[in-house]
């Protein structure tokens, strides 16, 4: 089969290891062709990461005629999934790789907030409860979200969890108690936000929801900048400095320097750092060496992008 590598070399590279490459080659009969321009015209499958280019469906049929598969090792494949698509190329996509380390930065906090670890950086004096029993609230259970809430299965908390596409059984499987938002924000010592990013997820967490927060709870948030209400957020954390809340991501990011979140001590940003960063690309690539493997042997693919996952993917 013709493989292709498709991208900026040193991005390729670092993302695909030399053991998934030689993983590719073995399956496909021939080493796949390592190109930064455009894609050879009779490719049959494209394994390629972030700055994946889009074409109208038309063209690409036009273009590349033989193309049946793209591999995306990284996350979101909302910018340019949908044209191929509708040409007929299958795609798989390494966003549960990414969750992985999400996953584990978001555990990682979780646990130092029971502690009240952060009150060293905000001076806050807030009592320490630990993490036994303490009250967790997860904001959407996608691939991030029920990662986190599995891993938080080893520790004594208690796991409250919203998602509106989730069926009680996700709720079950994830070790997590549904619930709603209200419910969430006025109950729970920490709130984490895993929405996926949509239009109607944008501003969703509103001066309504934030303003419920206990006096002295956290927030993080490593989903989405664009869906919390700044404005909201810098009033309930300035009147609450017991409160201290936790951003990877910001919108817009970065966030300019002068922006009024920045001026509070309880307000911990740190540059989008949660996801997949050094070796851990690696495991990306790995996945979707996996997944070709699968593929061209009938296996179940484990990492297909449909259609119908596009309104709910981050």
């Amino acid at each position: 089969m013709k493989t292709a590598l498709w991208g900026s070399i040193d991005t390729v590279r670092r993302v695909y290891s030399a053991e998934a490459l030689a993983k590719i080659e073995e399956i496909a009969g021939e080493k796949p062709e390592v190109v930064e321009g455009f894609l050879p015209t009779d490719a049959e499958a494209v394994f390629t990461t972030w700055g994946m280019r889009s074409f109208p469906a038309d063209e690409l049929r036009t273009v590349f005629p033989d193309l049946k598969y793209v591999f995306y090792a990284a996350g979101s494949v909302r910018a340019f999934a949908e044209p191929y698509l509708n040409a007929g190329v299958r795609i798989f996509s390494a966003w549960k790789a990414n969750a992985v380390p999400v996953a584990e930065f978001t555990e990682a906090q979780i646990i130092l907030c029971g502690k009240r670890y952060f009150d060293v950086f905000t001076g806050a004096k807030g009592r320490v409860k630990g993490n036994y029993d303490l009250k967790v609230g997860l904001i959407g259970l996608g691939a991030v979200g029920r990662l986190t809430a599995e891993g938080l299965k080893k520790h004594r908390l208690k796991v409250l969890a919203y998602d509106k596409f989730l069926d009680d059984s996700g709720f079950e499987k994830a070790g997590a108690v549904k619930a709603g938002l209200e419910e969430i924000f006025a109950g729970c010592d920490v709130i984490s936000n895993h929405l996926a990013d949509n239009p109607e997820t944008r501003g969703m967490i509103s001066r309504e929801l934030l303003s419920l927060m206990k006096k002295d709870a956290y927030f993080i948030n490593t989903g989405r900048g664009a869906q919390v209400d700044h404005d909201a957020l810098y009033d309930v954390m300035k009147a609450e400095p017991e409160r201290t809340c936790l951003l990877d991501v910001t919108y817009p990011e970065p966030l300019p320097e002068d922006h009024p979140l920045r001026t509070l001590k309880n307000v911990i940003i740190s540059p989008h750092i949660a996801g997949s960063a050094g070796t851990e690309v690696e495991r990306m690539g790995d996945y979707m060496a996996g997944e070709f493997e699968r593929v061209l042997t009938g296996g179940e693919p484990l990492f297909e992008v449909t259609r119908e996952m596009l309104g709910v993917m981050a």
